[in-house]
Order: C-alpha cells, then sequence, then structure tokens
C-alpha cells in the first residue's frame, strides 16, 4: 500500500495543493521566458515595454510567493501525516485554509494580469517586493493578506495534529519529518509578523484612500523584514526532501539526525535579523544595524555547510551500499538514472554556487558594487530558481506515484528535464552575474541607457543578452517537459498499489543520539523572537516616530 491508500484524505489534500502549485508555476514560467526574450531586446513581440512590468510582477508573484506555498503545503501535508501516522484532525479546517490561500491568489493574480487590459482600473505592477510608492490595486494587498492567513492556518493544522500525537505519545521525540515542518513554520511565523504589518496596517488603508501618503522607508524595512527569511521558507523544504528523501534516493540513509535539527534551529534563529542586508544603500538606517544584519547573514553560513557535509555523506554511504569505492569514484555509483535523485543532487550544486554569490550580496561594502544590478536576480535564480524550484519538481517525481497510486510515465523526458533545467539555468544566470558586474540594472524593460557603453569584464553585452534568451529558453523547454511528464502520470498512468519505493530508512546516527533540548520549540522560538528585538525594535521606533505617513520626514538615526 501506498500513502494514496493508507492516507486517501491527506492524499486529496496534498494534490490539490500541488495542481494549484503547478498551474501558478506554469503562468509564472511563460512570464519569465517573456521577459528573457524581451528585457534582451532578441524578441519583443509578445508585450510592449509598459506591461514588462506587469508580467514581471506576475512571474515573481506567481513562482516566488504562490507556487512555494502551495507546494510546500502539499509536502508538508505528506511529511506530517506520514511521520505522525494519522490523518488531518478535521478535513474542515484543513479544507478552509487551502481554500483560503486559494481566494487570496485568485484576487492577488486577477489584480496583476489587469494590468493587461486597456484601461482597466485594476492594476498590480508593484513588482515582488510591491515597494510604496508604487501602489497596487486593493485586490492585490487583501489576496496576499487571505494567502497570510491561510499560511498560518495550515501551519495551525499541523501543530493540532501533532499535540494530538503528543498526547498519545508523551515520551516520544519528534519525527524528523514533522521537526523540519513544524520548524519551518515557526520561522515562518516569525518573519511574517513584519509582512502582516507592511500589508494590513499600510498598504491596504493607502490603497483604499484611508490614507493619502505613506513614509516609504517604514514599509520597506517591513517588508525585508519578511523578505528575506522567506528565502529560507522555501530554502527549508528544499533541505526537508534533501535529509529525508535524498538520501534514500541515493541507496542509503541519512547519515545524522542531530545534524539536521541543529540546522533548523539555527536557521529559525537567524533567518529574520538579517533582513537590513538589502537595505545597504538605504538612507536612515544605523550604519552598527547593518553591520548586525551583515554577521547574522554570515552565520547562517554555518548551517548551510553543515547540510553539505551531512547530505553529501548520507549521499557518499548510499553509493558505498550500491558497490561505490576510493575518494571520488563513489559518485559513479550513484543512481543517475533516476529523476528524482538527479534533479535533487543538481538543485545542490546549484545552491552552492548560489552560495559564493550569496556572499557578495551579504558583505556591506562589496554589495555595494552589484547594488540593485542583473546579479542580484542572477544569484536569485541560482538559489530559489534551482536550488528550490528544481528540488521540487524532482522530488514530484517521487511524491505523486504516492499521492495518485500511478506510476511515472515518460521516464526518459523525465531524465532529461533536470539536466535541461540546470544547463538553461547555468546560462542563464551567468550571464546576469557577469552583467551585473558591468552595472546593468534590474527591474527593467530597457536596460540600454543611451549614450552609455557598459563595459564587461570579458565577453560582450550583445553575447550575454544572447545568453540570457538562449537560457530562458531552454528553461521554458525544461518546464514544459516536466509540466508534460505530471500530467500524462497524473492522468495516464499505470495504476498500482505500489507505483514507488517509499520506504524511508532510519538515519546512521538516529534520535537516540540527538540531545532532547533540540526538540523544545517555546526556547527556540523565544529565542529567535528576542534576536528579531534586538535587530528592529529601536530602528522601526526611530520610523514611527518620525511619522508614518509624512513621506520625507526621513527617520534620524544616533
Amino acid at each position: 500500500m501506498t500513502f494514496l491508500h493508507k492516507y486517501p484524505k491527506a492524499a486529496k489534500v496534498a494534490k490539490a495543493n500541488f495542481i494549484v502549485a503547478f498551474i501558478a508555476l506554469a503562468i509564472g514560467g511563460f512570464f519569465g521566458f517573456v521577459q528573457a526574450l524581451h528585457r534582451t531586446d532578441v524578441f519583443r513581440g509578445f508585450f510592449n515595454s509598459g506591461e514588462y512590468y506587469t508580467l514581471l510582477t506576475g512571474h515573481g508573484v506567481l513562482l516566488a510567493l504562490i507556487f512555494t506555498t502551495f507546494f510546500i503545503a502539499g509536502l508538508f501535508v505528506w511529511g506530517v501525516t506520514r511521520s505522525l501516522e494519522r490523518e488531518p484532525e478535521s478535513m474542515t479546517f484543513t479544507w478552509s485554509w487551502f481554500w483560503l490561500i486559494t481566494i487570496g491568489l485568485v484576487m492577488a493574480t486577477v489584480a496583476i494580469l489587469g494590468g493587461l487590459v486597456p484601461d482597466s482600473s485594476i492594476r498590480a505592477a508593484v513588482l515582488y517586493t510591491f515597494y510604496p510608492p508604487l501602489q497596487a490595486h486593493p485586490l492585490f494587498y487583501i489576496g496576499l493578506a487571505l494567502v497570510l492567513i491561510g499560511s498560518w492556518m495550515a501551519g495551525a493544522d499541523w501543530f493540532w495534529s501533532y499535540r494530538k500525537w503528543r498526547a498519545e505519545n508523551p515520551g516520544e521525540r519528534i519525527p524528523i519529518l514533522t521537526f523540519m515542518a513544524l520548524f519551518t513554520m515557526l520561522m515562518w511565523y516569525v518573519c511574517t509578523i513584519g509582512l502582516a504589518l507592511e500589508v494590513v496596517g499600510l498598504l491596504i488603508p493607502w490603497s483604499l484612500g484611508w490614507v493619502t501618503e505613506i513614509e516609504p522607508l517604514l514599509p520597506r524595512t517591513l517588508f525585508w523584514f519578511f523578505g528575506h527569511a522567506v528565502v529560507y521558507f522555501w530554502l527549508l523544504p528544499a533541505y526537508y526532501v534533501w535529509y529525508a528523501i535524498l538520501p534514500k534516493l541515493s541507496g542509503g540513509r541519512l547519515f545524522s539526525d542531530s545534524m539536521t535539527r541543529i540546522v533548523f534551529v539555527i536557521f529559525l534563529l537567524l533567518s529574520t535579523p538579517v533582513g537590513y542586508h538589502h537595505q545597504y544603500a538605504d538612507a536612515g538606517i544605523s550604519v552598527g544595524f547593518k553591520f548586525y544584519a551583515m554577521a547574522t547573514t554570515l552565520l547562517l553560513l554555518l548551517p548551510s555547510l553543515i547540510t553539505l557535509f551531512t547530505v553529501v555523506a548520507s549521499m557518499e554511504h548510499g553509493a558505498r551500499q550500491r558497490g561505490g569505492k576510493g575518494y571520488l569514484k563513489w559518485i559513479g555509483k550513484l543512481p543517475w538514472d533516476s529523476p528524482a535523485f538527479v534533479g535533487c543532487a543538481l538543485a545542490g550544486i546549484m545552491f552552492a554556487a548560489g552560495g559564493f554569490s550569496g556572499m557578495i550580496n551579504a558583505s556591506m561594502n562589496i554589495n555595494l558594487l552589484i547594488h540593485n544590478t542583473l546579479w542580484v536576480p542572477g544569484h536569485f535564480h541560482l538559489t530559489v530558481g534551482t536550488a528550490v524550484a528544481l528540488t521540487f519538481m524532482a522530488i514530484t517525481y517521487w511524491l505523486l506515484p504516492q499521492l495518485t497510486g500511478r506510476k511515472l510515465k515518460y521516464k526518459t523526458l523525465a531524465l532529461i528535464q533536470p539536466y535541461s533545467w540546470f544547463l538553461g539555468m547555468t546560462l542563464m544566470s551567468n550571464a546576469m552575474h557577469r552583467a551585473g558586474l558591468a552595472g546593468v540594472p534590474r527591474r527593467t524593460a530597457e536596460p540600454q541607457y543611451s549614450g552609455f557603453d557598459f563595459e564587461p569584464i570579458f565577453g560582450t553585452m550583445a553575447e550575454m543578452n544572447w545568453q540570457i534568451a538562449i537560457g530562458g529558453t531552454i528553461l521554458t523547454i525544461s518546464l514544459i517537459l516536466f509540466l508534460w511528464v505530471v500530467v500524462a502520470s497524473w492522468l495516464a498512468g499505470e495504476k498500482s498499489d505500489k507505483p514507488v519505493d517509499d520506504h524511508i530508512p532510519k538515519p546512521l546516527s538516529g534520535v537516540e543520539h540527538t540531545p532532547a533540548i533540540l526538540d523544545n520549540m517555546k526556547l527556540w522560538f523565544t529565542l529567535a523572537l528576542v534576536l528579531v528585538v534586538l535587530a528592529y525594535a529601536f530602528p522601526l521606533w526611530e520610523m514611527v516616530a518620525d511619522g508614518i505617513f509624512e513621506p520625507g520626514a526621513l527617520p534620524r538615526p544616533s
């Protein structure tokens, strides 16, 4: 029996989340393809430059917020249900948060797509960051608020299941799949405080005309209170897959349960205080607080390095179980013919590359060189666009049979897809990083600047533009392959009671070797809040004291 037969109610919820996630992925991916051709001036026949910013908003919101949120919800429904061995406590409550998020998604999407309708008053060309004074229709902000509330309810649903399980198993340690899901949601609760204050307290009243002006620095700061931590809300579910499932796909076992829990605790503590590293160029924030953000950002290299060691050790164990020998020859014994494994492995490699460019972003002095250049989306597409997105697509090949009871179709296409995504992103991101070093700006449909010549370190601007366009085209083809395999398998795959081996073996170093204090969620949640207060309390107080609705009244840092 597979997951569908053991937990049919949870499987139905997970499938519903995946359906919405993949629809958002398809639309947002198409928008990205159009952008890659348009801003490089390779082809501009889809939309004009005025509409480019609507597409850019849709690309960011649909992929970075909607695709990820729904996929993570489906993944955690699967993981919590499986590890606690119980269906959701109330299907009415479970479906209520799903439909609330979905309604919010529809509202936000309608507001965005309204910008493509001539003379429409419903618009939301405010980009992913939606900074004032750019203003969207109230429908956009209210939709985002509903998505946020629905995500809180989803987390409450999983905590509810955990509390019920705890009451029945008082002396047991939290199963690792549930542990990772709950700590991810604790981090989400902390970081979304800033987003809730911004959207509900400032942007909705402003968009409705209840107030006429907003001091722009405050919502900008509240956004980044949330805006960098949300990267880890996307990344930790990828870690979830790498720690829990990738070792099994490699033919082995997770190297260390305790290392896994330590990593998630560190991310809970340090994810939110780092937001100021997006505001190094902003006046009105003391250098000391920016330095604090830089230090906490660099400290986050530690859990990433622990992950590198633990996941690679787990993969090596699997390869040696399959006959692997030597210091490096064991790599050849990994299952490079498995689409799920290949996608996760290539995503991890790309994440390592993204980590190097991320260190540049985190540095107060070097950041000024690449601030608001094409380097930033180049880094973003390595981490979120590949480490996260490719992991999510790859693990779908393993999860989908469990949720549908059907075997995967077109395995050759499924195997080609991760390699093609890796190739496309390598081309596009490489050119973006190089263009950023030359000073090419991000977030613009017209980067040419008449009378100004960019001077790349090597290559030419024409070559980089074509590389971005070709890379974006390959990524689009890869996305089509993924969607084709998923839809075909879902609708026409061979039915089976056991379509995939879903057994997850116990770690080499198990929970019995893990300090119990790591499971103390109250302790770590409280410490996370303390670190947030130290980072944000004083700067936010100065911004509020200088006037929330008085643009031009800049904070005066001491």
